[in-house]
């Protein structure tokens, strides 16, 4: 009996120490993970112009139909499609001998009449000369009275036909009313035409108008001399300027928009009206406007996210954005300045991970 409680109590001891040396789970220290390597950017604020995206079409700032102003053959034109005209230049002539001819006969009958008005009036005073002596009758000074009148009426008539044929003469020779470009020349020599009928469409292409919309929620903000800046298919690159001239001053009830223009100075004549462009209406210059890193936001249904890096860890922050800034992301909300976003190697980053910061 006592042999077998000894072994009891030697078996009871093996086991005690069989339990002792083994280490207890709950209290072994789970391996930390491996920090992920990323690359971060600071937020910063820096000076960005407020602008509103436009498109739309350039018009020349004056255009005409020049019309004829008198009846007749067209003699000769002297421009031709695409010419460019001064002020003033002549375009075309319309019967001009003609014209011309009536202006001298018109001319003629005015020295007649002055002729004719100058003996009235001598008669005139020569009759009221005798009048005062007694010896004319008063019927004679009256007859003398109303052929000088007579007379003087003619002058001016015949002087107000002179006029209309030194009008009609200058007329004959139609004129550019501004510096332009020839777009279109209708009439040809030993066409006959009417007051009214087209000869030449000529356009101003020396400046130019860019009307674009804008919606009726920035029309506060859509003001005269503002700066418009745009580009054109056709100089790809190349970036032109104008100013803000006009304001409709009503909106379109289908779109909500309203139109303005910009004058474009065109000097170089490297625009054409007619043409498309696209561009954007500067509202403010220089505002501080918060960026990051186009590769710090991440989008996914239509929420933009952004890790910022706070110590050796990580923290996911929703942002708003605003504008692409060439490789910036403006942020309207969600981090501050100073604060670092990773820029790279999001694909195994999460809420609270560990993170090593690499250049």
């Amino acid at each position: 009996m006592k042999c077998v409680f000894t072994l009891c109590a030697l078996a009871l001891v093996a086991v005690l120490e069989s339990g002792c040396s083994r280490e207890v789970p709950g209290n072994r220290s789970a391996p930390s993970p491996a920090a992920v390597p990323v690359t971060v950017a600071v937020v910063t604020t820096r000076p960005v112009d407020r602008t509103l995206p436009i498109v739309g079409t350039l018009y020349a700032k004056d255009s005409a139909l020049v019309s004829a102003e008198v009846e007749g053959k067209v003699e000769r034109t002297l421009a031709e499609f695409g010419d460019r005209v001064k002020d003033g230049q002549e375009l075309a002539w319309i019967d001009t001998d003609s014209y011309t001819a009536l202006a001298h006969q018109a001319q003629a009958r005015v020295e007649q009449a002055k002729a004719l008005a100058h003996g009235a009036e001598q008669e005139l005073h020569r009759q009221e000369a005798l009048r005062k002596t007694g010896i004319a009758a008063p019927a004679d000074l009256d007859g003398a009275e109303a052929q000088a009148d007579q007379t003087r009426a003619a002058l001016k008539a015949a002087e107000a036909t002179l006029a209309v044929a030194q009008l009609n003469v200058d007329r004959s020779r139609i004129r550019a009313p501004f510096e332009a470009a020839v777009a279109d020349r209708i009439a040809s020599a030993g066409d006959f035409v009417r007051p009214g009928s087209p000869l030449f469409r000529i356009v101003n292409d020396g400046v130019l108008k860019f009307i674009a919309q804008a919606p009726e929620s920035f029309a506060p903000q859509v003001v005269r001399d503002l700066p418009v800046v745009f580009t054109v298919d056709a100089h790809p690159g190349k970036r032109f300027e104008g100013r803000v001239f006009l304001i409709s001053p009503q909106v379109n009830l289908t779109t909500r928009m309203f139109d303005f223009g910009a004058l474009v100075p065109n000097a170089e004549r490297l625009l054409k009206a007619g043409t498309f462009a696209r561009g954007e209406l500067i509202l403010e210059r220089a505002v501080p406007t918060r960026v990051v890193p186009i590769g710090a936001v991440l989008s996914s249904s239509g929420i933009s996210r952004v890790f910022v890096v706070s110590g050796t860890t990580v923290q996911s922050r929703v942002v708003k954005t605003g504008r692409i800034l060439g490789d910036r992301m403006e942020i309207l909300s969600g981090v501050s300045d100073g604060e670092s976003v990773v820029t790279s190697g999001h694909g195994k980053l999460a809420e609270g991970l560990t993170v090593e910061v690499r250049p």
